[in-house]
């Protein structure tokens, strides 16, 4: 893979972010993002080469780099070939949506707590959405839509639960890939979004969180059923 690649041309773009400190932790940082905006695709191989390059890291810190993002089940290293995006399996995509309801509808019903910015938060994530559906820039809709579920969990008011959400959306959106017509995919849960968005403004959280439960049962029927014709 060259720097040529649009993904590789993209990252080399991060590199002032790592400039001040370098960690194995920042570049693991920057590829998850790359992977929850769905610019590094699944059986991707990940040049220790080019993306060194890309960032302007050693190595080692890259090795490590890896190293982590492999423990997040985001990588496999394959020997003698080298380290790849992973491809999920229909048992992966079905976990992930369990542990999604089990988070984001705890996190809703924490929501009384939660103060309004961070409500706030949410909202932007659907007008997000909204307009880069009207761009039809349905990569951009599901990031939105990443967002969106990433700020959902951050009406827990837990860190711990940020992080978590962080690595299962960037797992999440490897299964996306499969989807063969985003536009298809992501262009009804935006209403969804709204709703559930308006609810939590509106402070009715029992009927947010309902219509959450609702969104998981149809999403991951549905992907998981692309998943199985695959």
């Amino acid at each position: 893979m060259t720097t040529t690649d649009p993904w590789m041309e993209a990252l080399a773009a991060d590199r002032e972010l790592l400039e001040r400190t370098g960690t194995a932790e920042r570049v693991a940082d920057v590829l998850r993002r790359h992977l929850i905006e769905g610019r590094l695709l699944p059986g991707t191989r990940l040049s220790e080469e080019s993306v060194g390059r890309a960032l302007a890291v050693s190595r080692n810190t890259l090795r490590e780099a890896f190293r982590l993002l492999v423990h997040e089940r985001l990588l496999v290293h394959e020997f003698h070939r080298g380290v790849f995006v992973r491809t999920l399996t229909v048992d992966d995509v079905a976990d992930l949506y369990r542990l999604r309801r089990m988070l984001e509808t705890s996190a809703v019903r924490h929501a009384r707590t939660a103060d309004s910015e961070t409500i706030a938060t949410v909202v932007r994530a659907v007008e997000e959405g909204e307009q880069a559906s009207l761009r039809q820039d349905w990569q951009e809709v599901g990031t939105a839509n990443m967002r969106f579920h990433q700020a959902i969990a951050a009406l827990a008011c837990s860190r711990r639960v940020d992080e978590i959400m962080r690595q299962l959306l960037a797992e999440l959106r490897l299964a996306f890939h499969a989807m063969s017509r985003p536009q298809d995919f992501h262009g009804p849960y935006l209403g969804v979004n709204r709703v559930i968005a308006d609810l939590l403004t509106a402070g009715e959280y029992d009927q947010a969180e309902r219509r959450l439960d609702e969104y998981f049962d149809t999403a991951s029927t549905q992907l998981v059923r692309a998943y199985e014709q695959l």
